[in-house]
C-alpha cells in the first residue's frame, strides 16, 4: 500500500499508471463490440464443443467467444514475431540486424514484425469467418459485407498491436502481456460463476483441490520466476598510475526462466494454425486433403496428444528465446574484455563453452516446469471431469509472472526517483 501511495504521490508515473489504465479500458471496449450475424446459440455450441478454441478465446480476453471485432486479439502480432525471430537462425543479416546493432537494428527489425502481422491478420481472419460460417455461428454474408467484416477485424488486430506498443513505452510492462493479462482476468468472474452454477455437494473435494492446486502453482511460479544460478566472477587488479582499478569478486545472475511466459504465448499461436487450417480444410471435398485434415484435427482434439504436443512446444520455446536472449559468446567476450575471469575456467571460449553447458541445465528445470504448468489443466481434468478452470495453470502463470514483472519495472521507477 505504501508503494501505491508513493506511485501516485510522482506525477510523472501517476500519469503513466492512468494512461495505462486508460488503455485497458479502451481494449475491453474493443473486446466487446461484435461483428453482424451472429447466431448466439450456435456460438456457444461450438466453443462448449471445442476446448482449444475456448483456450485461445480465453488470452483474447472472451474477444473471440463474443466474436468481436477484436476477435484475433494479438495472435497475428506474436506469430509475426515468432516468425521473424525464427528467421534469425536462417538469414545471418536479420540476426545481425537484432543482436548486434543496437536499438537501431531491434527498431527496424520490430518494424519487419509489424509489417508481416498484417497479411497474418487477414489470413487468420480469413480462416476463422470461414470456419465459424461453416460451423453456422455467422449467418450468410454478401460480398460486401465480408470484406468489410475482414478488413474491420484485421485493423482491430493492428490496433491492439499499437495500443500494446502504447503500453511498453512507458516501461511499466510488457504491452502484449499486459493486455493477455487484462484479457485473462476479465474471463475471471465468467469462470467463478460457470464453476458455481455448476458446482454439485460431490464435487466439493474436487473444487478444493483445485484450490490448493491454484495456490501451489502460484508459490511455484514466483519461486521458479525468483530462481537464478549466481555464476561467480572475479576481475583482475589494474594499476593505473596512482589508481587501482579491478580486484573484486561479483557474481552473473543467470535466471532459471530466462523467458518468462513468452513460450507458452508461442506454443498457443503456434497450435493455433495448423487447428485452424484443418478445420478450414475439412470443410471442403478434396479428396486425400479433407481426410488429412479431419485426422489432423482429431489430433490436435485429442486431450492427451494435444497435451503432449503442447508441453514439447513450450519446452522447445523455451529454449529458443532463451537462446536468444542470452548469448553465452558474447557474455564471455565482454567478461574477458573487462578483465573478468570465472574461477577455474579459462576466458575466452572455455568460458562460453561452460556457460552454454550449464545454462542448457538451468534452463531445463524452468521448461519442464512451464511445460507441466501449461498441461496442468488437462491433467486435472483428465482424473476430474471438471472443465470449469480448463485455462486455469497456464492463466495463473501469465497473471503471476506479468505482476511480478510490472512489481519489478515499478520498483525499479521508484528507486530512480529516489536517487
Amino acid at each position: 500500500m505504501n508503494k501505491i501511495l508513493q506511485i501516485f504521490k510522482r506525477p510523472e508515473l501517476r500519469n503513466k499508471v492512468l494512461f495505462v489504465l486508460a488503455i485497458l479500458v479502451v481494449f475491453r471496449i474493443i473486446s466487446n463490440i461484435p461483428i453482424p450475424a451472429i447466431d448466439s446459440s450456435q456460438l456457444k455450441d461450438f466453443f462448449a464443443q471445442n476446448q482449444f478454441f475456448g483456450l485461445v478465446s480465453a488470452f483474447t480476453g472472451g474477444s473471440l467467444t463474443a466474436l468481436s471485432i477484436g476477435m484475433l486479439g494479438l495472435g497475428p502480432y506474436i506469430t509475426g514475431s515468432i516468425i521473424m525471430q525464427l528467421l534469425t537462425m536462417i538469414f545471418p543479416q536479420l540476426e545481425q540486424m537484432y543482436k548486434y546493432e543496437g536499438e537501431a537494428g531491434r527498431a527496424k527489425f520490430n518494424q519487419y514484425s509489424r509489417l508481416l502481422t498484417v497479411p497474418l491478420a487477414a489470413l487468420q481472419g480469413f480462416g476463422f469467418l470461414t470456419l465459424l460460417s461453416r460451423q453456422g455461428v455467422i449467418n450468410s454474408l454478401g460480398t460486401l459485407e465480408w470484406i468489410t467484416t475482414l478488413a474491420t477485424i484485421t485493423a482491430a488486430s493492428m490496433f491492439l498491436m499499437w495500443l500494446g506498443e502504447l503500453i511498453t513505452e512507458k516501461n511499466i510492462g510488457n504491452g502484449v502481456s499486459l493486455l493477455i493479462l487484462a484479457g485473462i482476468v476479465a474471463g475471471f468472474p465468467t469462470a467463478i460463476r460457470q464453476a458455481t452454477f455448476t458446482y454439485t455437494p460431490d464435487q466439493l473435494f474436487t473444487y478444493i483441490a483445485f484450490v490448493a492446486v491454484a495456490l501451489a502453482v502460484v508459490v511455484g511460479v514466483i519461486y521458479i520466476s525468483e530462481a537464478q544460478r549466481n555464476i561467480p566472477i572475479n576481475y583482475a587488479r589494474r594499476i593505473r598510475g596512482s589508481k587501482v582499478f579491478g580486484g573484486v569478486s561479483t557474481y552473473l545472475p543467470m535466471r532459471v526462466n530466462n523467458a518468462g511466459v513468452i513460450p507458452i504465448i508461442f506454443a498457443l499461436s503456434i497450435l493455433l494454425f495448423p487447428s485452424m487450417v484443418a478445420n478450414f480444410l475439412a470443410a471442403y471435398d478434396i479428396p486425400g486433403i479433407s481426410q488429412i485434415a479431419v485426422k489432423v484435427n482429431d489430433f490436435l482434439q485429442s486431450n492427451l496428444w494435444y497435451s503432449i504436443l503442447y508441453f514439447l512446444l513450450v519446452v522447445l520455446f523455451t529454449y529458443f528465446y532463451t537462446a536468444i536472449t542470452f548469448d553465452p559468446k558474447s557474455i564471455s567476450e565482454n567478461i574477458q574484455k573487462q578483465g573478468g575471469y570465472i574461477p577455474g575456467i579459462r576466458p575466452g571460449p572455455t568460458t562460453a563453452q561452460f556457460l552454454n553447458h550449464l545454462l542448457t541445465r538451468v534452463t531445463l528445470v524452468g521448461a519442464i516446469f512451464l511445460g507441466t504448468v501449461a498441461i496442468l489443466p488437462n491433467i486435472v481434468q483428465g482424473f476430474t471431469g471438471v472443465t470449469a478452470f480448463a485455462v486455469g495453470g497456464t492463466s495463473i502463470l501469465i497473471v503471476v509472472s506479468v505482476a511480478l514483472e510490472i512489481m519489478k519495472q515499478m520498483d525499479a521507477q521508484l528507486s530512480m526517483y529516489e536517487y
